[in-house]
């Protein structure tokens, strides 16, 4: 059972979804992720953030224990959705809101509230790249410019493309997951494909 990695939260349990309809990000990866966010985003005070396909929610509530203002964590499962509530309740993490709904349906869209300044997303692996990127591109009007994106993709399934709107920063191979980041611009980026070792 993964624990709450720092913050007000940290090393408490967070509750996963029964069977294996989600697929958790192992808790090396979900600690080398924050390692590289907080990198690019500085500081949590204040900040919003979008969990796609939450799964357990794992990240978003993360974020929200390190100081993030509000985590909207979308899920279409609905007990891996009823799950992430059931978390943000036991963890009394204040901001927490979940969508139970496919991501595909809420990003084509207009999100409520303010523009959103982190994302993490999560996709099943047999999720194309162009069902993925047609996604980011649908929600890049929710996204402050400037933004970090994290997305999460099987290391089998070769280069993650951005795609306009967005900039490769960087990407990190965790065994059989990589994670790929970039950042929300106002103009038309050129993508990189380039993966680099995590560290052991």
């Amino acid at each position: 059972m993964p624990r709450v990695i720092a913050g007000a939260a940290r090393g408490r349990r967070i509750a996963v979804p029964p069977g294996q309809v989600t697929r958790p990000t192992s808790d090396r990866a979900r600690e080398a992720l924050f390692s590289t966010l907080e990198s690019l985003v500085i500081a949590w005070a204040g900040r919003r953030v979008l969990d796609l396909y939450a799964g357990s929610g794992a990240v978003g509530l993360e974020a929200l224990s390190r100081g993030a203002a509000h985590a909207l964590l979308v899920e279409s499962d609905a007990k891996a959705a009823r799950t992430i509530s059931q978390n943000a309740e036991t963890l009394g993490l204040a901001g927490a809101e979940v969508r139970h709904s496919r991501v595909e349906r809420l990003t084509a869209s207009t999100l409520p509230g303010p523009a959103y300044d982190v994302v993490f997303a999560d996709p099943p692996y047999d999720l194309d790249d162009a069902s993925l990127a047609a996604v980011l591109s649908d929600l890049r009007p929710a996204l402050t410019d400037g933004a970090v994106v994290a997305v999460e993709r099987s290391t089998r399934g070769g280069p993650w493309a951005w795609p306009a709107g967005f900039e490769a920063l960087r990407s990190r191979r965790y065994g059989e997951a990589t994670l790929w980041y970039g950042r929300a611009t106002p103009g038309l980026p050129a993508p990189t494909t380039g993966i680099e070792e995590g560290p052991a």
